[in-house]
Order: C-alpha cells, then structure tokens, then sequence
C-alpha cells in the first residue's frame, strides 16, 4: 500500500490533534488524517486532527482518498442549518465529525459481501467523511471513475452532478427541442444541470451574474441571463422546463415563465427559517399548487446512487459532461475552501486534493 501524505506541517500555527483510536479485538486501529467539526457553526470550526482509519462494513470498500468535493450541502451540515437536520446528524455535535460527502479514490480493502469492486479500482461517489486520508464507502453509491478525468474532476461530480441529472432528466423529463431555464446555473447544480439539458437537445437559457456568464457560455447555454438585470419572467419568453437551484424565487413569478403545461422542479432552497430552511415549506407549497392546475410543480431530494453516477460516467467519458473545478485546494487549506463556497463566488465546484502530489 502506497503511504498516504500527512498534511501537518503544512498548516501554519496549528498542529494535528489525536483522537484515541479505536479498540477492537485488543488491535488499534492505525490513524489518519482528516478535517473535522467539534460542533456546528462556521468555517473557523474546522481543524486538522489524528483520527481513527474507518472499519469497513460488509456492504462497504475502504478508501484511499485522492480528492473530496465541497458543495453546499457539506456546508448545511457544517452549520447545522437548517436545524431540522439535527435531528438525523447529531442534535448538538455531528455524529460523523469528519467532514464532506464527495469523493474519488482507490479502493485498497473490501467488505465481505461486496463483489462488483475489487482491491485497486478507481472510482467516485459518495463517502460520509471523505475529507481524510482514508473514508469507507457503501459499494452501492460508487461507479469507476472515468479515464479522462482526473482524480479532483471526478470527485466534484457526485453529489452535485447526481442532484442535476435527477432534477433535469427523471423530475424534469427534459427532451430534445424543448425549451429550459435553469436559474442558478453557474453553481455546481446548475453547471452540470446546463450540460445534461443540452445532451438531450434541449435549447438552453441559464441565469448567473456577471462575472459567471462566461462560464455558461463556456458549457454552450444557449442564451444567459443576468440575474441582477434581465427578468426570466417579463413575458417575452416560456419554458417547458424551469429547473430552480437558486430557490430564491417566488412561486407565482416562476409559474409566469411557464409554458401552460410546463414543469417546475425545485432544487433545494436558501434563506427560510432557522429550522426549515428555504427548502421544505416551498416544496409542499409547490406540490399543493400542482394539485389545483396545469402546470406540474414538483421538487427533488436527491439519492445517492452509484446507478447515477454510472449514468454520468457515460456522458464523462464521451465528453458531454465536463465537471467545472473552480479551485482544488490542499487539505490543510479546507476551511479557506468553505469560506470560498460560502462567497458565493465559487464557478462550479470546489475541491480537495488528499492523495500525493502528481
């Protein structure tokens, strides 16, 4: 097994914390490094600590990370925000301290009942705790990575990339020649939301400020709109499809942008109340008005599914789907990234580079 990199001494004025390992069958288990959350808040909470490598479950492959993906569900679980995700996460501490959720790595153990990856393969997905040297992941939520990718590419794909595709080819049944807007596309939704519209033949607009329309013109929007100036819903033109990541917009100007029979699908949602957010009280406003007219309003949660990320696997390799990296960043460097994130300035993604240095 190739030694993973320490990243202690490459954080200024601070120094690794340990944690004690694990004990079972009288073995301690060898440790690693990781970034972690004593509790919920800001950026300023992450650090730099010793952790205990993961045991792997039956179902489960261990990891040697080589990146991690930031997006801003990592962010919602870092705050604790909204609060109602305490309740599944821990209600005054994570019950999984080490951060983040994307990741691409190289499998170096296996679960004794997993037999669809082997010691060696390379693949991405999702993993609890991906911000470290080593995270183990169910098998069922990893696909290979693709060739042409390189390892930081691959791991800002799942999460975001696997929201998009279920948001704009399964909720939203977008087909060649239709009309779609997608509000919020210069994110890490919203840019892979962009591409797989256009894959099926969709004719594409997408919103973004300024300083982002470059980007959409760069994953061949059709037309962009400035959001600080153009209006989606002035009347001059309708969408079969909308796709809202931005969340930010009321439900009765969405609907005028709307062809008569159009889709609505809401993706998520900032702002809101402190317990809900701006996702859930929306959502089933949302559904409640589907019920009472001829637009169809509906809403996704995403699953993590490696069967999705196999699909995208496909559009990855073809090039029809091109992950946006922003920025990749040293582990040591987490908490700068998340400061990055919560700028909203970020085009794309965000992500970590763990493995050694190429």
């Amino acid at each position: 097994m190739t030694p993973r990199r320490g990243v202690r001494d490459e954080l200024p004025g601070a120094s690794a914390t340990t944690a004690e390992p694990v004990d079972r069958d009288s073995d301690r288990a060898p440790s690693m490094d990781a970034i972690v959350q004593d509790g919920y808040g800001t950026s300023d909470i992450l650090r730099l600590a010793q952790m205990p490598r993961p045991r792997v479950g039956p179902h489960e492959v261990l990891l040697a990370v080589e990146a991690a993906g930031l997006d801003r569900g990592t962010w919602h679980l870092m705050a604790g925000k909204p609060r109602l995700l305490r309740l599944a996460f821990g209600l005054r501490t994570p019950k999984q301290p080490i951060i983040g959720r994307d990741i691409a790595g190289t499998v170096v153990e296996v679960g004794a009942q997993v037999t669809t990856l082997c010691v060696g393969d390379e693949v991405f997905g999702v993993a609890p705790g991906s911000v470290a040297d080593y995270a183990a992941a169910r098998a069922d939520k990893l696909a290979r990575r693709p060739p042409n990718l390189s390892w930081e590419q691959a791991a800002v794909v799942p999460v975001s990339g696997g929201t998009a595709l279920q948001a704009v080819l399964d909720a939203g049944g977008v087909t060649a020649g239709q009309q779609v807007l997608v509000i919020g596309a210069s994110g890490g939704v919203g840019s892979y939301a962009v591409q797989l519209a256009k894959s099926v033949g969709a004719e594409v607009t997408g919103t973004a400020s300024a300083a982002k329309q470059d980007l959409l013109r760069s994953l061949c929007a059709d037309h962009v709109l400035d959001y600080d100036r153009d209006d989606f819903a002035d009347g001059s033109r309708h969408y079969d499809v909308i796709i809202d990541i931005a969340g930010l917009s009321d439900l009765t100007r969405l609907r005028r942008a709307l062809k008569p029979t159009g889709t609505l699908v809401l993706v998520g949602g900032e702002g809101g109340g402190d317990w809900t957010g701006g996702t859930i009280g929306r959502q089933l406003r949302a559904r409640l008005r589907s019920l009472f007219g001829r637009h169809r309003l509906t809403s996704v949660l995403a699953k993590e599914r490696g069967s999705d990320y196999e699909r995208l696997a496909v559009l990855l390799e073809a090039g029809e789907l091109v992950p946006s990296v922003d920025r990749a960043f040293e582990m040591a460097d987490t908490a700068d990234a998340m400061r990055l994130l919560e700028s909203g300035a970020v085009r794309g993604k965000v992500a970590i580079s763990v493995g050694p240095a190429r």
